[in-house]
């Protein structure tokens, strides 16, 4: 599988500003399912790409065409290609996962899971259908459920996309209230992909939250001086500044909010001066 198609079937938490976490696109960690002895946890076991059928080589085709519709936001089209490659290969782990980002993008969460399990049951070392497991029971509240699925996750010895796990683990230990563990998984994904804005608005976020205003300037500051800032960005900027004193920065932030953002909620917010909401 190329890496473009591999990147549409992961799911991860998304842009904060998204309403806190959209729904994103993971990645499937190679050219080839981590498929191999459930009990095992040998590399000799992982199938690679020399391993590949003629008949996955076409399921696979199949599943590119169906992850592009996916991307385009065309599900009954990628619905119908899936169906091709289940009818091919109907032991592709992969097919199961997209068709359950595709269910978990229509709201239909029990059809999600069914696909995310099924998807395990025929690959048990499927890192992807973990996280996407994982975020799927963040997003119903079931946390606790979610963590495991994460870690398993992130337990696949080839498992490329550990970065984003922690991201989406993170975020979801916030969302349950745990903090100080938030905390300390998402400066772990930081130091895997420093870049990733997600982590670093959340991270700059909690630290706030807990009066650490230098530090949390120190990784809001970075991400609103790329391309990648935001109102959300901007505004939390705005307030660790006004926190530190620093007029001067509170005002250039609060300029580019005017221009760059004006309709923006967090526009409005700073016009009514209301800081601590």
């Amino acid at each position: 599988m190329t890496r473009a198609s591999a990147a549409a079937l992961h799911i991860r938490a998304g842009w904060a500003w998204a309403g806190l976490l959209g729904m994103a696109l993971l990645a499937l960690g190679g050219c080839a399912s981590q498929q191999g002895n459930q009990g095992s946890s040998s590399v000799d076991n992982i199938v690679t790409p020399s391993d590949e059928t003629e008949q996955r080589r076409r399921a696979r085709i199949r599943l590119e065409l169906a992850v592009g519709y996916f991307e385009e936001g065309k599900t009954e089209i990628a619905l119908d290609e899936l169906k091709q490659v289940l009818a091919i290969d109907p032991n592709y782990s992969d097919a199961f996962v997209l068709r359950g980002l595709i269910f978990m993008r229509a709201g239909d969460n029990r059809a999600s899971e069914e696909n995310f399990r099924r998807a395990l049951a025929l690959n048990p070392r499927d890192a992807n259908a973990y996280h996407n497991l994982g975020w799927l029971q963040c997003n119903q509240g079931r946390y606790d459920e979610s963590f495991r699925s994460f870690e398993q996750a992130m337990a696949s010895p080839l498992y490329g996309e550990r970065a984003k796990t922690l991201m989406s683990m993170g975020v979801c230990q916030a969302r349950a209230g745990r903090n100080a563990e938030a905390e300390k998984t998402l400066a772990r994904s930081y130091e895997l992909d420093a870049g990733n804005p997600v982590t670093g608005y959340n991270l700059a976020r909690l630290l706030y939250t807990r009066g650490d205003y230098e530090r949390a300037r120190f990784y809001i500051r970075r991400l609103n001086n790329s391309d990648l800032a935001n109102s959300e960005s901007l505004w939390l900027g705005i307030r660790v500044e006004r926190r530190l004193n620093d007029r001067v920065a509170m005002q250039q932030l609060a300029d580019q909010l005017r221009r760059r953002f004006p309709q923006s909620k967090e526009k409005a917010a700073f016009d009514r001066g209301a800081f601590d909401e």
